[in-house]
């Protein structure tokens, strides 16, 4: 009889420099990560967690949202809406556009004006949120916090841990 047993990667970083990030009312504008590239490691699934530090008195009962985007093709090569695989500032087209190609991966709830509060996410599964391990993906990081993010790099992080399932 097979015997299933799971196997965990080290964590990996994934690179989104959400530090200063403006807020947004409509959570179309935020940051991008660089792309995760799922084809060489193969991971059948990839806990994402991380956290997030808030700037200077941001309003309470506001969000930020960790989207998680996939792809058959390398962001790089096809961009998705304005979704490139880098690094960098983004302002999808619309939240129907959003919608359509991104899934919900963390909403964290900004409780309190406390200004420099770190808010832990996750871990949640990359493939629970496609049925699915893709074969590119990436994160999408947007809040209506009324500040921007702390502008410190190090009070930011958000890491990956990739699964296999090895039957023997």
């Amino acid at each position: 009889m097979a015997t299933t047993t799971i196997s965990y990667s080290s964590p990996t970083t994934i690179t989104c420099s959400v530090a200063s990030t403006a807020t947004s009312s409509t959570w179309v504008a935020g940051r991008e990560s660089t792309e995760v590239d799922n084809t060489t490691n193969k991971y059948d699934d990839a806990l994402v967690q991380g956290k997030i530090t808030v700037g200077t008195t941001p309003t309470a009962s506001t969000l930020i949202l960790v989207y998680v985007w996939g792809s058959d093709t390398s962001a790089g090569t096809t961009a998705i809406d304005v979704i490139d695989g880098t690094d960098s500032a983004e302002t999808i087209t619309s939240a129907g556009v959003r919608d359509g190609f991104m899934r919900l991966g963390a909403q964290i709830n900004v409780d309190a004006t406390t200004s420099d509060r770190a808010y832990p996410f996750g871990p949640f599964s990359v493939a629970d949120l496609f049925g699915q391990m893709p074969k590119y993906w990436g994160l999408f990081v947007t809040h209506n916090t009324g500040v921007n993010l702390n502008s410190t790099g190090g009070n930011h992080a958000v890491t990956y841990t990739g699964i296999k399932f090895d039957t023997a």
